[in-house]
């Protein structure tokens, strides 16, 4: 079972002033109506290959 990409904690995700296009990924360099890693699957049917977990220790 592959494991489950959440864009929010990853530290190529951004959100948009876009209303038609609020997720974007700095990894794959796009912006989409729906989270990135669903675009990337749908698209090329692999989980993203660029996920990198933020680091929020400071």
């Amino acid at each position: 079972m592959e494991k489950r990409v959440v864009c929010q904690k990853c530290i190529y995700y951004f959100v948009t002033w876009e209303a038609s296009r609020p997720h974007g990924c700095n990894a794959y360099g796009f912006k989409s109506p729906v989270l990135p890693s669903i675009t990337v699957k749908n698209s090329s049917g692999e989980t993203c290959k660029f996920f990198s977990l933020k680091n929020h220790n400071k």
